[in-house]
């Protein structure tokens, strides 16, 4: 680890920082004095892309006069390409710029989307021009719109990625104070989240829908530009890892030298296995892997040959280091455990989708009052659960669960995330008891043509609050698992990645719901999830969706026994 701008005898060969030499260095930076700036910086963040984003959907019917189908379509264009971005911005973290650079830059061009969005929706001009509830704009104003949310899109792609990575990486691996409060990070930074998501979901949406869109985008916006102003505060405190150059070029290298020795045997003796001889790894900002025994054949990589040498020099084509390999055995290692969250974070989804069409169909008045809480505003429960379970983990839990297990985060990251998987089951099963009960109720009273049946709507908060919970282990658990066990020169690229499950677990679930309809909307059948759900049974899908959950955690728990953790040399563990 080291500071932005630490001096260059303070780096080892391996792109970390050596302290040994100057420990008052190690004590003026990193830990908890620069993580407020991380953690100030992600909850503005989240809260300028959920102010935005939120009721993005709205804006595109009533301002850019779109149908349903076409506004709800970009959005999820959009959306998922805000998931894809992080590759990018991983790669670049990883390779060349080093995540301060990567959030820096990418978090720029993240305030100029903001401010161009926020003028296409209040300059005379930019927007479009309304009659009554009637809009008509241009090509060139959509286009301006659509513009600035592509450059949103890429910049959070810099930010997503990099900023938890980077906020761990003020944390010691090699000092066991450090490394304990490294897990108590992570339960802040997405308690940081939801601090942003609860302000945009409650305050940002009526401000939009009752004062105005200019207000709506531009309170973002300067929330985005406070983001940057924190971000850059904490600029004397941070500890950065140098960049190891392109991580892609390396697994491609460590695949061909294996292929190409594809008859060599592998040595019974893995130390005369190839490795550098210095202290350090050959790999900028890595430390040096253990041999681990799975995936053997990938170890031929590192057979030494008289070919391997071309006029003295090394061909990395040919010879790949014991570190290279390793660094290519924790990425296969991550894939199925990653696999096994695409059908967590579809459960997740149904937050935006059936759990809203369920509430619209029940009683949304509050009390006796005339006032309506819109049904995708019951999500807010889910921010508050996450909000009171991430101190009940970190202060209870944990210390609670290290006495039972002896483990000095009470629970390991595998048994984190299968807690929340475990759980998640039981959210889908209380949707479904829920609109069975609401079923039974339309058939008693014939409530078929009920716009709203007279149950209310909180009888949901169960649902969201059991998948808050889920959020505190799984997702959290992943953010920790993701940075520990990728290798140290691809973490942002192994964050990035565990966000494409996001986006995958969205693409599951509509492609669950086509399928189920196809299946049982046929002969006249409306089908399990038809416009008017009276007539529907999406209880069978929240059932269907507990029991591929259910196989999921089976599939999830063998994956978890076999699971070998990486092992850097020389790392307290």
């Amino acid at each position: 680890m080291g500071e932005v701008f630490a001096e260059d005898d303070l780096y080892t060969k391996d792109g970390t920082v050596d302290y040994r030499n100057n420990p008052a260095k190690k004590n003026e930076t990193g830990t908890w004095k620069a993580c407020p700036f991380i953690l100030g910086n992600e909850c503005c963040e989240r809260l300028a892309y959920y102010g935005m984003s939120t009721n993005l959907v709205l804006y595109f019917k009533k301002r850019l006069n779109q149908h349903s189908a076409v506004a709800s379509k970009n959005v999820s264009n959009w959306s998922g390409t805000c998931y894809i971005t992080p590759l990018i911005g991983a790669f670049l973290a990883d390779a060349y710029l080093g995540r301060y650079w990567t959030i820096a830059c990418f978090s720029i061009i993240y305030v100029v989307g903001m401010a161009l969005l926020t003028l296409s929706a209040s300059v005379p001009g930019l927007k479009p021009s309304c009659s009554g509830d009637v809009c008509h704009p241009k090509e060139v104003q959509t286009a301006v719109c659509f513009v600035a949310l592509y450059l949103i899109a890429l910049g959070t792609g810099g930010i997503k990625p990099c900023v938890s990575s980077y906020g761990a990486d003020q944390f010691d691996d090699a000092d066991e104070v450090e490394k304990k409060h490294k897990s108590s990070f992570f339960n802040w930074f997405y308690f940081s989240i939801n601090i942003g998501a609860l302000v945009a979901s409650s305050v940002l949406v009526w401000i939009q829908d009752n004062v105005g869109w200019g207000w709506g985008f531009g309170i973002p916006a300067v929330t985005m530009a406070i983001a940057v102003v924190s971000f850059f505060s904490g600029t004397r405190l941070y500890r950065n890892q140098k960049p190891g150059g392109s991580p892609l070029t390396r697994i491609c290298q460590v695949l061909v030298a294996s292929f190409r020795k594809f008859k060599v045997d592998v040595p019974e003796d893995k130390t005369l296995l190839y490795e550098t001889t210095d202290a350090e790894s050959a790999i900028t900002g890595s430390r040096k892997l253990d041999h681990t025994k799975d995936l053997s054949f990938f170890d031929k990589a590192a057979v030494q040959t008289e070919s391997d040498h071309t006029k003295g020099n090394i061909d990395s084509w040919r010879l790949c280091t014991v570190t290279q390999v390793e660094e290519l055995k924790s990425i296969i290692r991550l894939l199925p455990i990653w696999a096994t969250g695409i059908m967590f974070s579809a459960v997740y989804g149904q937050m935006s989708t059936l759990f809203v069409l369920q509430g619209a169909a029940m009683n949304t008045r509050v009390g006796n009052s005339s006032f309506k809480i819109p049904p995708a505003s019951l999500s807010i429960f889910d921010t508050l659960s996450v909000i009171f379970w991430v101190p009940i983990y970190d202060q209870f839990i944990v210390p609670i669960a290290r006495k039972i297990t002896g483990h000095k985060n009470g629970l390991t990251q595998l048994q984190r995330m299968g807690t929340g998987l475990f759980i998640s089951i039981f959210a889908m099963v209380s949707a479904g008891i829920l609109e069975l009960y609401r079923l039974k109720y339309v058939k008693r009273h014939n409530y078929y043509e009920l716009k709203e049946v007279p149950m209310t709507i909180f009888w949901q908060v169960p649902q969201y609050f059991l998948i808050g919970c889920a959020e505190v282990f799984t997702f959290i658990g992943q953010l920790e698992f993701f940075y520990e066990q990728a290798p140290d020169a691809m973490r942002s690229l192994c964050s990035a990645l565990s966000l494409t499950s996001v986006a995958l677990g969205n693409y599951l679930s509509s492609l669950l719901v086509t399928i189920v309809m196809k299946i049982t909307a046929k002969n006249g059948k409306p089908g399990w999830i038809p416009d008017n759900l009276n007539y529907g049974h999406i209880d069978y899908f929240y059932y269907l969706l507990a029991l591929l959950s259910v196989l999921n955690l089976g599939v999830y728990l063998a994956i978890a026994k076999w699971y070998t953790y990486k092992r850097p040399v020389g790392t307290l563990r």
